[in-house]
């Protein structure tokens, strides 16, 4: 798991006005909480920012002001919906060697057994608990092979060392559908017909 370090200064000014002067300076507002502790409002530099986002549950080692260092995961981003640029990120704060409940990306390796079967992801990423500084990046799974019909279940997927489930065993993470499309039943076909008239 990477760790990545930003510099961020404590902010004192709030609102909409004081954000938009935030990110006229390629900055980002966010918040830093956890522990019990009070909120912390940060200013983040935008662009080194944006690049740590890019990895699943990153790392973040924040100076704070030059005094302070804290270790946290970001637990919500907020972006613009039209042009993507960051507007508030909130982290959660965490000690070396605490767990925390993080969802890890799942990728799929091999390829599915012949047919025209598709592949539907059901949970696109896996609940996990891992300790805080060693959330894996991802996890794979294989579906080499797996028929029309087939699940992959929670318990299925290898997991890291020290990194458990934080979701039922019984979960359906994948499943194979048949590519096929149904004949619609000429009950509900006469339906259709019966409601136009």
């Amino acid at each position: 798991m990477s760790e990545v370090k930003l510099a961020a200064e404590t902010r004192t000014e709030f609102g909409k006005g004081a954000a938009r002067r935030i990110r006229r300076d390629s900055k980002v507002p966010g918040v830093l909480y956890g522990h019990g502790s009070d909120p912390l409002h940060l200013t983040l530099p935008g662009h080194e920012l944006l690049l740590a986002l890019r990895t699943p549950n990153v790392l973040i080692s924040l100076d704070i002001d030059g005094k302070a260092n804290e270790l946290a995961i970001p637990k919500s981003v907020q972006r613009d919906p039209i042009k993507g640029f960051l507007e508030h990120v909130d982290l959660l704060l965490v000690k070396r060697g605490e767990k925390v409940n993080v969802e890890v990306p799942i990728q799929t390796e091999g390829e599915l057994a012949p047919g025209g079967n598709l592949l539907e992801h059901v949970l696109n990423a896996l609940p996990v608990e891992a300790e805080a500084t060693h959330i894996p990046e991802a996890v794979t799974v294989s579906v080499e092979g797996l028929e029309s019909g087939a699940s992959v279940l929670a318990k299925d997927v290898k997991l890291p060392s020290g990194v458990t489930l934080a979701v039922e065993e019984d979960a359906v993470v994948l499943q194979v559908l048949s590519a096929q499309a149904e004949e619609p039943t000429e009950e509900a076909a006469e339906g259709g017909e019966a409601a136009e008239a």
